[in-house]
């Protein structure tokens, strides 16, 4: 007992003061979101999106789309993204070994022909077997290829790829008509821009049919609901405030867009590494710093891509595992600039930042939700001082996604109805009553199977949008 007295002082006093630090680093961050929200809404005013649509003088664009058994989604997806307002875009998905029928619905639903296309192998993928290009959409191209994983997937596309910049969007994902406008002017505005990312968000429970965003609506199902909660407080306040501070590591695999040239000339993306949207943001600093070039990496909170969620406990388990192999994994491959001065802010602050909170945080916090309660039974510490602890750990979530909710209400106005907001706000209260913590615990779990799944994706259960549309 005397032992044990001093190590579970020490975790529960490390955890207090941990769970302290990460609230007045979220709060910072959620007043520079909203300084960077009211900057981005006065921008807003005085671009006319209509008149680049309709300009010959936009950046023709690449749409990547990389696809491993996505039966369910990829005709409403590719139609999607042939019907976006943007004035001179191709679409290329590129089916990765499905065993499903994925191949199939493609050739059957766009009129698929098998051609010849150059292409210039810059980065180095699994074999292509055939390309083929549809008879009624000019601009769709379909690459039937080896399996290799997603990132191979997309190496495969950069390769056939004709335009300058290209853009990523998972196969479960629907952009609204404006997005690609929105998200490709940046690089007009901003030529040293070398990657963008948009805002994702839950699109279960809306209305889409045949591929184009009805109806903006809620789901039903609490697990959805709590993830359209965490959603928006991640991109609504992590990654604007990042952006502000110029730390952007982070852009969703989901959806982003990137200066060809600058990916290739970092080797592409990472084959065999489960965090490849971020590795490869990551490699993008890390290169632009060391050949001292002026760059930016920026997130946009307005071109807006909806995605489906996982819908069970146990596909959310695989979902957040994966998550944070994958951060692990970035991290550990780029240790070398943590605390390193050539690599300025990026190695000196945001690094940092995610080797403690966002890598070990979970650690920190799994621990004092053990050692306090315990602590307490033992009489090692009084009532008021677990009360305080869970009290401090419940109200900064809370407040985090309270305040992510206004900020969206105030701003971009998706959910207009009172009864949407009213569900929103009860979900970013429960949300911090055992869901988060829920998440924390599987992210420890990660981390201790880490060498065991690194290189494990796991599967995701689809459903076809129509069904979203079907329930209303």
């Amino acid at each position: 007992m005397d032992i044990l007295t001093p190590i579970l002082l020490g975790i529960n006093y490390l955890s207090l003061f941990y769970v302290l630090l990460i609230c007045s680093v979220y709060l910072l961050q959620l007043l520079s979101a909203a300084v960077g929200l009211r900057e981005y809404s006065k921008s807003l005013r005085y671009t006319d999106y209509k008149r680049f649509q309709e300009s010959d003088n936009m950046v023709p664009i690449s749409v990547l789309v990389p696809a491993y058994n996505e039966s369910a989604t990829i005709a409403d997806n590719t139609r999607n993204l042939l019907s976006l307002d943007y004035p001179q875009h191709e679409v290329i998905v590129i089916n990765d070994g499905s065993k499903d029928n994925t191949m199939d619905i493609l050739l059957e639903e766009f009129k698929l022909v098998p051609i010849h296309i150059p292409v210039k192998r810059s980065i180095a993928t699994k074999q292509v077997k055939m390309a083929y290009r549809s008879a009624t959409y000019p601009n769709l191209v379909v690459l039937d290829k080896e399996n290799g994983g997603k990132a191979d997937a997309l190496n495969a596309g950069i390769n056939a790829s004709m335009y300058p910049v290209f853009v990523s969007i998972d196969a479960d994902s629907i952009l609204e008509n404006t997005s690609l406008l929105k998200i490709v002017y940046t690089f007009l505005s901003d030529p040293a821009c070398v990657a963008v990312g948009g805002i994702i968000r839950i699109g279960s429970g809306c209305k889409i049919e045949n591929g184009q965003l009805r109806e903006v609506a809620l789901s039903n199902k609490p697990l959805l609901l709590l993830q359209t909660n965490e959603y928006l407080r991640a991109f609504l306040t992590g990654r604007i405030g990042f952006h502000q501070m110029g730390m952007l590591l982070i852009i969703s695999g989901a959806f982003g867009a990137f200066q060809k040239q600058a990916v290739i000339d970092v080797g592409g993306y990472t084959t065999g590494c489960i965090g490849e949207d971020m590795e490869l943001v990551v490699k993008l600093h890390r290169h632009m710093r060391q050949q001292k070039k002026a760059y930016t990496v920026k997130f946009l909170p307005d071109p807006v891509c909806w995605t489906q969620p996982p819908e069970s406990l146990r596909d959310l388990k695989k979902q957040r595992k994966r998550w944070q192999i994958g951060l692990m994994d970035t991290l550990l491959k780029h240790k070398d600039m943590l605390f390193n001065p050539r690599y300025g802010r990026i190695g000196m602050t945001c690094l940092p930042y995610f080797w403690i909170f966002e890598l070990f945080g979970p650690i920190f916090e799994v621990a004092g939700y053990i050692a306090v309660p315990l602590s307490c039974l033992l009489g090692i510490v009084n009532v008021r001082f677990m009360l305080s602890f869970y009290l401090v750990a419940v109200l900064y979530g809370t407040i985090l996604s309270v305040g992510s909710l206004l900020l969206e209400e105030n701003t971009f106005r998706k959910y207009p109805k009172i009864d949407q907001l009213l569900k929103l706000f009860a979900y970013a209260i429960i949300d911090n009553m055992g869901y988060r913590q829920l998440n924390t615990i599987y992210k420890v779990e990660a981390m201790l199977g880490f060498r065991k799944n690194r290189s494990s994706w796991g599967t995701i259960q689809r459903r076809a949008f129509q069904a979203d549309a079907n329930k209303k």
